[in-house]
């Protein structure tokens, strides 16, 4: 076996050495085979090529991914985002508790004296509630956003608790939503809207501070309530697919581009406009999993999310599909 490299380019060499060092993983010995030198020569190889450039190391840590994420995230949607590194083993159930509870953890940095908060009820913001922390607002107002009852229930029980979360930990005064989250006619909604003890709550979530809430999409890998508790038959799926519907937001459908006005089954939801949604200062998102990325595109889309809080996959996942 040769030691000298025979007038051989010792660059080449070297780039040859470290390609099957670190790329494939070769012991020296087997370089020095295949190379015809000594382990010793190769190892000089080695350090050579990192002298000069040839291999460079860095270490990503996982906070300098997520911040430089969070930099794309805003500089491409113009939101604010948190993203949550989650264990890329994880199930879509435990990628939404790690989402939630660090959304939970992070939401004081949104309260002041006299904050009015939207809510909006679903699995995402369940989940969020379940992890809230005491942040003793004064002042402080919870209303909720969407109705909650169907044909075999109030919803009352569901909503309740998640209002009754927030208005706990937050010290807050509690509006319940007491109508169908989707009503039978468009004119019953209209005649309810007239009433005014519901414009009085109408008129409470007009001026809301924040607004927090998830995204519904019929196939996400965690059932949206909206799809999986029977607020919708058979028919309006149907005609939701045909209407090429993304996602809602509080019973409230749109599409990918955005649009949602002349989306039928809007006529009968409870929730509020998403014109009147834009027009509340802070939006606040809560998303976990890719199966959601749809609701999402069209969500941002709309401009209807100021805030975004979200999984670090997912976030990844949109910044590939939308480039």
């Amino acid at each position: 076996m040769f030691e000298e490299f025979d007038g051989r380019s010792k660059i080449g060499l070297a780039t040859r050495a470290s390609e099957l060092y670190y790329l494939h993983d070769w012991k020296m010995e087997t370089i020095g085979n295949e190379l015809n030198l000594s382990r010793s020569s190769v190892s000089r190889l080695l350090q050579m090529a990192r002298d000069r450039g040839i291999v460079e190391f860095s270490i990503n840590r996982p906070q300098d991914r997520v911040r430089k994420i969070e930099e794309q995230l805003r500089n491409q949607f113009h939101v604010q985002s948190k993203v949550i590194a989650v264990d890329e083993n994880a199930t879509s159930g435990e990628r939404l508790e790690t989402v939630g509870a660090e959304t939970a953890k992070q939401l004081g940095n949104y309260f002041t004296a006299g904050i009015s908060i939207g809510l909006a009820w679903g699995s995402t913001v369940s989940n969020v509630s379940r992890h809230m922390h005491q942040y003793p607002v004064p002042n402080a107002t919870v209303v909720q956003l969407n109705g909650a009852g169907n044909d075999h229930s109030t919803g009352l029980t569901y909503s309740g608790e998640i209002l009754n979360q927030f208005g706990k930990n937050l010290g807050a005064s509690i509006v319940h939503f007491p109508v169908p989250a989707f009503f039978d006619d468009p004119a019953a909604k209209q005649a309810m809207w007239r009433e005014r003890s519901t414009k009085r709550i109408l008129d409470i979530q007009s001026r809301i501070d924040l607004a927090i809430f998830g995204l519904g999409r019929i196939d996400s890998e965690v059932p949206s309530q909206v799809y999986a508790a029977g607020y919708l038959g058979h028919e309006e799926l149907e005609e939701l697919r045909k209407e090429r519907v993304s996602g809602d937001i509080a019973t409230v459908f749109f599409r990918e581009d955005g649009s949602w006005e002349d989306i039928g089954l809007n006529q009968r939801a409870s929730g509020p406009s998403l014109d009147q949604l834009r027009k509340t200062p802070k939006r606040l998102c809560v998303v976990s999993g890719v199966s959601k990325l749809q609701a999402l595109k069209g969500a941002l889309a709309g401009g209807f999310i100021t805030d975004l809080f979200i999984d670090d996959l997912t976030a990844e996942k949109l910044l590939e599909t939308s480039s």
